[in-house]
């Protein structure tokens, strides 16, 4: 059976001293790419809009992720809310925007991943992690010592500083990235931050750094590895092909990639005509093809 790395580092004593370095960074803020500089021990709001607490909108088995996350019991899911991105066609720019959820510290965030294990769930599955690392290490920390012992799922949407992802080194047992878009000018318009693909190449080369190639057990149950996520959009927005060559060329071709077709026009997307529609079949199957085309052996399609 699996053991996840951050049980070790709970036995050595790192995990304690992750918490200590991380903790401290949130004196003047670089955990993320936007690297506001802000207090938010004292109160200081940056990018991410939150504070010394965490704002989660929900945690819960979760049945609507891959397969090899959700099994028999579930994903145990964790929304948190406000996010780096501004993504002008945000699913749910109500958690992500408007920071709907509630205001929990990290001893109530450590109870919830050990009521999900409770529950049977395969994982703990954070979602939109990147502005919260310190709390969210402290709480694994606090559950581990409570008999925590299930894989840890970095859900992010890419824009994630190496810096940090090198403090979760060992603590991480499975990194999900999105890849949005291979072009830096499209991000700034459609993200609205800077330098978007430079730096999610940069984060995901760290991750898989860490954690390899995807690992399932018997039961098809991932317990570490990289899953990487790409929504396909209309008209080729994102660029799809040169993404997936990227993770060809420079990741590896036994990747595990999640070309998603579930695009819909959302929040302020009616603005911009060429995000006013759906994907079509011909726009999803060229995206699959570029797969292929890359050489990639371990892509996941709708069909």
């Amino acid at each position: 059976m699996y053991k996840p790395a951050y049980l070790n580092l709970l036995l050595n004593g790192e995990l304690e001293s992750r918490v200590k370095t991380l903790k401290e960074m949130l004196k003047n803020c670089v955990l993320c790419p936007h690297e506001c500089g802000v207090n938010r021990l004292e109160g200081e709001r940056g990018y991410c809009k939150t504070l010394d607490n965490c704002v989660v909108s929900g945690g819960e088995p979760h049945f609507g992720e891959e397969e090899e996350l959700v099994g028999n019991y579930g994903s145990g899911t964790i929304f948190f809310s406000h996010c780096n991105l501004s993504c002008v066609f945000c699913q749910n720019y109500e958690i992500s925007f408007c920071g709907e959820g509630r205001i929990i510290s990290s001893r109530e965030l450590s109870k919830m991943m050990l009521s999900l294990q409770r529950y049977g769930c395969h994982n703990i599955n954070l979602v939109s992690p990147s502005h919260i690392v310190p709390q969210i290490v402290e709480a694994i920390f606090m559950a581990a010592k409570e008999g925590l012992n299930i894989p840890i799922v970095y859900n992010t949407n890419g824009y994630d500083l190496t810096g940090t992802l090198k403090l979760l080194d060992g603590i991480v047992d499975i990194y999900m990235p999105d890849i949005k878009f291979a072009d830096d000018e499209k991000a700034l318009k459609y993200l609205g931050v800077k330098n978007y693909y430079t730096i999610t190449k940069k984060a995901v080369k760290e991750m898989y750094r860490q954690v390899n190639n995807l690992k399932t057990d018997d039961r098809n149950i991932a317990y570490k590895g990289l899953m990487i996520r790409h929504l396909v959009l209309p008209q080729n927005l994102a660029d799809t092909e040169k993404i997936m060559k990227f993770i060809g060329d420079e990741i590896s071709t036994d990747t595990y990639v999640n070309i998603m077709d579930q695009y819909y026009p959302a929040y302020t997307s009616h603005k911009y005509e060429e995000l006013s529609r759906t994907i079509s079949k011909e726009e999803y199957k060229i995206a699959v093809n570029s797969a292929k085309s890359a050489g990639l052996k371990r892509y996941k399609t709708s069909y």
